[in-house]
């Protein structure tokens, strides 16, 4: 067991640490130059395309562009966004937050053409709903079976059972250490309300998400905010510590520049899961009229992950003095902060608010295995299967200790992303007309872009839209 601990480990450190950051930096930068910086440029239009899909209803089994937004952001939004940046500042210093928006700047790029692919080659099912997914364009457009099902056994496992017992575990212990809750009582109530969630489909999550995602978001920013308004005239020195210190080599705790260079773009990446191969499953699912339309709204979805939630941690943070005490990382060091500004009932808000976070993770991951049981087996008596698994993986979790069950996990996603990479590296050429074609009628004066198949040279693995008017 010691062996194969060890591998794992010496894995992941060679994968997260060169292999893929190299990969998702270099793709970041290529997408963002061949694409204008869309994730720019196009800011406001993502901002509208967002506000468009509120309330929108298409068919009893049809998400809307807002409802997979929200079910992505309830995925890759949990309690990294607050445990993580504590844990980038105490070992990369201020400065690795901003290598951290700089890479969620790139990243979102990447998020656009994943997220446009998986419109563009996403199947119908029944009640007016899709499918799809980095399994479905690997299989429909690039023709290959075996890589499309390594791809989605990785992320049906990564997501839907050993990520979720992951979060069922910062649950229990947060409401153990905040209220001395019995763990194995919460993991049983845990357990219901995941079952309750996930067994009504990929409606109900998307209806949970759409509620849930605001409320959690928005209750994390507002405290962030009052506590920023709090310290206003310290503000200006917090961002000047996080810029100087982004390129000073003496200013970074945790080894100078290297070290806040490589932990920004490690926790940038780890949390907005741009180019991963996850948000391509909610993002196929919505009914919109242009592939690029939900490419733009799950590109802002790295923003929002990055730039709003993950900040509102770094500033609640760095407005602090904790983040000196040599002796705080991770959720420590981020209650400790929150109690300097609120007082010492902060552990008991922060716990509450991890438990908002880790529970809409929990549904966002198992959306994901939900599309890709589907797209192994359409049996349904497999995703009852799946879904008692999921059920029993979060109370497992809830009363484990799961650290090798992480490293595993971690593993599991570098074999996961690196498919879907080289994957949307292939492809990328057709999320490019696309995004010509939406900026073509736009320019025409068309208020809502229709997509025909017929402007892509191949039509092979298309079968949710029309060729031609």
């Amino acid at each position: 067991m010691i062996l194969v601990e060890n591998f794992i480990i010496c894995a992941n450190n060679i994968l997260w640490s060169y292999v893929l950051i190299g990969i998702l930096v270099g793709l970041g930068l290529w997408f963002s130059l061949r694409t204008k910086f869309v994730q720019i440029r196009m800011l406001g239009e993502m901002l509208s395309l967002v506000k468009e899909g509120i309330g929108v209803e298409h068919g009893q089994e049809a998400v809307s562009s807002f409802q997979a937004f929200c079910v992505s952001t309830a995925s890759r939004v949990g309690v990294g966004n607050i445990a993580g940046i504590a844990i980038a500042i105490a070992s990369g210093g201020p400065g690795a937050i901003f290598w951290m928006w700089i890479i969620a700047i790139l990243g979102s790029a990447t998020g656009f053409v994943e997220s446009t692919l998986a419109q563009i080659y996403k199947i119908p099912t029944h009640g007016n709903g899709y499918r799809g997914g980095p399994a479905y364009y690997i299989k429909n457009a690039l023709g290959s079976d075996f890589f499309s099902t390594v791809f989605a056994i990785l992320i049906s496992i990564t997501f839907g059972l050993i990520f979720n017992s992951v979060q069922a575990n910062t649950i229990t212990v947060s409401l153990q250490t905040a209220f001395g809750f019995d763990r194995l009582t919460v993991g049983i109530i845990l357990a219901i309300f995941t079952a309750l969630s996930i067994f009504g489909g990929i409606t109900r999550i998307a209806k949970i998400a759409e509620w849930m995602v605001p409320i959690m978001a928005g209750i994390y920013l507002l405290t962030a905010l009052i506590i920023t308004l709090m310290n206003l005239p310290l503000l200006p020195g917090v961002i000047k510590l996080i810029v100087s210190s982004a390129f000073n080599t003496n200013a970074a705790v945790g080894g100078g520049l290297g070290a806040a260079i490589m932990t920004g773009v490690k926790r940038g990446l780890f949390s907005n899961e741009a180019g991963m191969g996850s948000v391509p499953n909610a993002a196929a699912t919505a009914f919109v009229t242009h592939p690029v339309k939900q490419g733009l709204v799950q590109a802002l979805g790295v923003f929002v992950d990055t730039l709003l939630v993950c900040s509102a941690t770094a500033f609640i943070i760095l407005l602090s003095t904790s983040y000196k005490m040599t002796n705080l990382t991770g959720i420590e060091l981020a209650q400790q902060s929150l109690a300097s500004h609120v007082g010492p009932w902060a552990p008991s808000l922060l716990a509450l608010l991890i438990c908002l976070f880790a529970f809409s993770s929990i549904v966002g991951n198992y959306y994901y295995g939900e599309i890709n049981i589907a797209f192994l087996n359409s049996n349904p008596k497999i995703l009852t299967i799946f879904r008692i698994c999921v059920v029993a993986m979060v109370l497992f979790g809830s009363v484990a200790k799961v650290a090798l069950v992480w490293d595993m996990a971690d593993l599991f996603m570098a074999l996961m992303a690196l498919t879907n990479l080289v994957s949307i590296s292939l492809l990328a050429k057709f999320a490019y007309l696309a995004l010509d074609d939406y900026i073509k009628q736009k320019r025409a004066g068309i208020a809502s872009p229709t997509f025909y198949s017929s402007i892509l040279p191949t039509q092979k693995g298309i079968y949710a839209w029309n060729k031609d008017k």
